[in-house]
């Protein structure tokens, strides 16, 4: 089986998250997605198959499959430009309905997708004191402008913001902990958060649930993050830059637009470099 390695929400022609992307006729039975994934060994392979008008789409971790991911949609958006030219290309998820566009530049592609509804709800206390225990913070290293909460937006997210960007680049915690918690809790991930200003953050991703410590770039996470801010009623101005990948040495950059309308759909935007 052919698999493309796609690095999305590059920084450039650096860094980015690396994922697989296999375009085939049919799609494999679950348990081949799942060992192809396994195999590959990025955070996420995306399997994508002709679907009328659009393309039948899912995504493996390489631990499971994930209902949403944002890095990988990017990666396909780019495989499909360079397959089938510039355009806007609608995509059947388990659970959802999103569009994904690609556009060629040069060695890069350029990408967007549009995710899932979003929505968010303060995260229960219970949570939050295991999540600060798990990763060794204290409730004094939290932003209180940015309360903990649970967002949604194609898969589920635990956001928890942080008042300095020492705290960020101290995040540690053990994966197989991590890995019980955030299954037990039905997380995706887990975004921490600095804000640098109302309108550029800093990000990290532990992605225990999947496998994978940490990711350096996350679509997914950042479109309910987004969707988040919009029902904080944060003075984010309609569109957000997200800098992730950075404590990784793999900088990846993120840009979210969004309008007030409750509930809505976020368009996540990058480049994408093939690898």
């Amino acid at each position: 089986m052919n698999v493309l390695k796609v690095a999305a929400f590059s920084d450039g022609d650096t860094g980015g998250n690396p994922a697989g992307v296999m375009i085939t006729d049919s799609l494999p039975e679950p348990a081949e997605m799942q060992r192809v994934a396994a195999e590959v060994g990025f955070s996420e392979t995306v399997f994508a198959v002709p679907d009328g008008k659009g393309w039948r789409v899912r995504y493996f971790s390489p631990e499971s499959e994930v209902p949403f991911c944002g890095h990988a949609t990017i990666a396909l958006g780019a495989v499909l430009a360079l397959r089938h030219g510039d355009g806007v290309f609608p995509l059947t998820l388990n659970h959802a309905h999103i569009t994904v566009e690609g556009r060629r530049n040069g060695p890069l592609t350029t990408a967007a997708l549009q995710s899932p509804p979003t929505h968010s709800a303060a995260a229960p206390p219970r949570l939050v004191a295991s999540v600060l225990d798990l990763f060794g913070y204290s409730a004094d290293d939290l932003d209180p402008a940015l309360p903990p909460a649970l967002a949604h937006g194609g898969a589920d997210h635990l956001v928890l913001g942080l008042k300095t960007r020492e705290a960020l680049a101290a995040m540690r915690y053990d994966l197989d902990a991590g890995r019980r918690l955030m299954v037990r809790e039905l997380l995706t991930t887990i975004l921490f958060a600095y804000a640098e200003t109302p309108r550029r953050f800093h990000t990290r991703n532990p992605f225990a649930s999947g496998g994978v410590y940490e990711d350096p770039a996350t679509g997914a996470a950042t479109a309910a993050f987004a969707g988040y801010l919009r029902d904080l009623g944060w003075p984010h101005g309609g569109d957000i830059e997200v800098v992730q990948g950075e404590d990784m040495g793999m900088r990846s950059r993120l840009r979210a637009e969004f309008s007030p309308e409750p509930g809505g759909s976020i368009r996540v935007s990058g480049t994408a470099r093939f690898l």
